[in-house]
């Protein structure tokens, strides 16, 4: 069995690997996935006032990448777990492989990946959701900036826990 992860967009292209895994009957094969500060669904789109700060800053830039980049048709697509894994369906989720949602305070995706989480445990896949307190985006990659440790000790601990048990 293999271990899938991606960070940022790498942890959208994760979950988009989960979504044809899980509809191929193939997520058993997969051990552990981990889709790490991912962009799940259509979150952007909703109303800014109910967004965090950071989501605020970040929605016209993510809208424009939905919209221009990514989707080649957003309103056909706009239903579809394939451009938005977030949108799977209860049945498409509990045939994902058992899931690491890795995610950090103040990032722009947190409400969208704690809403997945939420999903993924019910469905029985969650085996857990690692949020990195007071931190951003960017920030538990940088050595000495907030996060940066603990975001080594908690993958530490994943390949101990999960990956070499």
């Amino acid at each position: 069995k293999i271990v899938i992860g991606g960070e940022r967009g790498g942890g959208y292209i994760c979950l988009g690997a989960m979504v044809m895994l899980a509809e191929a009957g193939e997520g058993h094969l997969v051990k552990l996935a981990i889709p790490t500060i991912p962009m799940t669904d259509d979150y952007c789109f909703s109303d800014p006032l109910v967004m965090t700060i950071e989501e605020r800053k970040s929605y016209t830039v993510m809208r424009k990448m939905w919209g221009e980049l990514i989707a080649a048709d957003l309103e056909a697509q706009k239903s579809s777990p394939y451009l938005f894994p977030g949108k799977a369906s209860e049945e498409l989720l509990a045939k994902f492989p058992p899931t690491i949602v890795f995610e950090h305070e103040f990032d722009m995706f947190i409400t969208e990946a704690t809403r997945l989480a939420g999903r993924l445990r019910r469905a029985g896949r969650l085996l857990e959701f690692v949020v990195i307190p007071g931190a951003t985006h960017m920030s538990p990659y940088v050595p000495g900036f907030k996060g940066y440790e603990i975001r080594r000790e908690v993958l530490k601990k994943i390949a101990d826990e999960y990956i070499h048990s």
